[in-house]
């Protein structure tokens, strides 16, 4: 499945300076975005796949028989930058020159000029080479103009909803029922009452406000 890894931070060491150190010498994947976006995108079939046992299935990414390759362009945060403009714009050109067929870009940020925009340059010459490319629309909003990765020769794709829900109930004293979602496989005692309280004051000694 996975025949290629690549990374590029020329980049990035140009901002990091001393900071930069040998474990940024690697392809390896430290956080696990990049294998979770390259399993959303070319993932296997995995069966029994479930959370606490509930929504049991087969999961499996957009083009489970795909080969894909890997190309990482994201560092450590320094000085605000994570994903330099010149690394991304590398890992466009190695793609290209690669051959790939498709190339799916889980990157972005603040909507900018497209001139001034390295994916939006990058994924420009891709497509130029008849290579598709499909971007995540960002993690911001609902507000108004926080879509990213809007240039017309892209394939954007915003986030969609789930096909099933995990539905509990909250019972008050006075017989109202309120339907909300958990996970939770444990649950409380019947007929037993509890005070209501804010999320905060149920937080864990070692967790924060915002946590909570």
């Amino acid at each position: 499945k996975l025949i290629g890894a690549r990374y590029f931070n020329k980049g990035y060491k140009a901002v990091a300076g001393s900071q930069s150190n040998a474990s940024f010498e690697s392809a390896r994947d430290s956080d696990g975005h990049g294998t979770h976006t390259l399993s959303t995108a070319g993932g296997n079939f995995v069966s029994g796949a479930n959370v606490f046992g509930l929504g049991n299935g087969t999961a499996k990414g957009g083009s489970p028989k795909a080969r894909v390759a890997a190309y990482k362009v994201c560092w450590p945060p320094v000085k605000g930058n994570e994903c330099l403009d010149a690394d991304i714009m590398a890992g466009f050109d190695a793609a290209i020159h690669d051959g790939v067929d498709v190339l799916s870009v889980s990157l972005g940020g603040d909507p900018v000029d497209y001139f001034k925009d390295a994916i939006s340059i990058g994924s420009f010459h891709a497509f130029k080479k008849g290579i598709v490319v499909v971007s995540s629309a960002g993690n911001s909003g609902p507000k108004a103009g926080t879509v990213c990765n809007i240039s017309p020769w892209m394939l954007t794709v915003g986030a969609s909803t789930m096909d099933r829900e995990f539905p509990t109930y909250v019972a008050l004293g006075n017989k109202q029922h309120f339907k909300g979602q958990s996970l939770s496989s444990v649950g409380l005692p019947a007929q037993k009452f509890y005070p209501l309280i804010i999320s905060i004051d149920a937080k864990a000694s070692n967790a924060s406000a915002l946590d909570a």
